[in-house]
Parts: structure tokens; C-alpha cells; sequence
């Protein structure tokens, strides 16, 4: 297994594990969306530089040349600089009646992780923790000591794997129709780079 960060050639391999949160979160503005069409605007912001190196990382765990799982965040303050994508994107597709618009997830103040994927045929397999051990590199390079998370009331195996991993709960908070518990971990100071 292999964790490292994504590279735009990953792109449709990440896409249908991303719609995997997509078809949990339930999202009404999504109801009508053909799913095709959906995998092509996904797959299209994770070849962003956006998505994966710039605002945001992406990182990914390979195994035998295949994703396998991936997690996707970014400084809190970013979060509009990474919703603006799918705006765009959404905008530009005739599937889509109207931009979707994202809903305030995040603050500033913490690195966010938007998402954590792991192929269903592939869970058990300790996936999910190793992509979460990687996560303060990238937390510590954006110049961040805490890392941020939402994880729905109605997902407890998950809850169970954040909380193993250290993540406290400190907040609740409504994202569409659904109720989430807000995690942190504390990760330390961020590395300092030198100039």
C-alpha cells in the first residue's frame, strides 16, 4: 500500500469513490442528476490544480496501481477557494438546473477534512487509518495544529475509527438534511519553511 498525494491522472479512479459520500450525504440538488454526469464534474475537479495541490490536497492510497481510498482537505479559510470548483463546474453542465452551492462545513482555524473515501470492496483493511496518519504532513505544511472533521450521527463505524485515532468531538452541526458531529485533533505546531 501506498500513500501519496494525487496526481491528475488519478482523477477517475477518485471520482467514484467521492460519489460514494455524495449518495450518503442525500443531497436534494443532486436527486436528478444522472449519475454519469455527476462523475464527470467530480472527475474534473480532482484533475484541478485546486484540488490537488493548491488550495486543497488529495491524497491517495494505491494499491496494486489502483485507488483504493482517498481523503481530501484544506484550511479552513480556503473553503470557498474550493467550493468556487464545483460552482464552476456545476455551472457549466447542462445536467445540473442551477451551480450547486455548498453549505459552511469548516472555519477558519483548522485543516479541514472534506472527505474520506475508502472502495467498499476494499474497507477492513485499515485504509481509512493509514490515510488519517498521513493527514498532519499536509495539516503541518498548510501551516496548521488541528485537524477538523464532520461525521453524520447515522455513521457510527466511522465515529468509532475517528475517535480511536484521537479526534474529540466539539460541536454538532446541520449540513443539508443530515446532523453532524464536529471532530478535531490536535496535531502540534506547524513546520516552519524556510525561505
Amino acid at each position: 500500500m501506498i500513500i501519496r498525494e494525487a496526481r491528475p491522472a488519478d482523477a477517475p479512479q477518485i471520482a467514484p469513490l467521492m460519489n460514494l459520500i455524495y449518495d450518503e450525504m442525500e443531497l436534494t440538488d443532486l436527486e436528478d442528476v444522472p449519475g454519469p454526469d455527476l462523475l464527470k464534474v467530480i472527475t474534473a475537479a480532482y484533475r484541478t490544480r485546486t484540488y490537488l495541490s493548491g488550495a486543497a490536497t488529495t491524497v491517495v492510497a494505491e494499491a496494486d496501481g489502483q485507488v483504493v481510498g482517498v481523503a481530501f482537505g484544506y484550511p479552513g479559510e480556503r473553503q470557498d477557494i474550493v467550493d468556487d470548483v464545483i460552482t464552476r463546474l456545476t455551472a457549466q453542465s447542462e445536467a445540473f438546473d442551477e451551480p450547486l452551492e455548498s453549505e459552511p462545513e469548516t472555519a477558519a482555524g483548522e485543516w479541514y477534512l472534506d472527505s474520506l473515501a475508502v472502495d467498499p470492496a476494499q474497507q477492513g483493511k485499515g485504509i481509512g487509518r493509514q490515510l488519517l496518519r498521513a493527514l498532519p504532513v499536509y495539516a503541518r505544511r498548510d501551516r496548521q495544529s488541528v485537524i477538523g472533521l464532520i461525521v453524520d450521527f447515522e455513521n457510527p463505524g466511522a465515529m468509532r475509527l475517528y475517535e480511536r485515532m484521537g479526534y474529540e468531538v466539539v460541536g454538532t452541526q446541520v449540513v443539508g438534511d443530515h446532523d453532524y458531529y464536529h471532530m478535531q485533533l490536535e496535531i502540534g505546531k506547524p513546520i516552519s519553511i524556510a525561505n
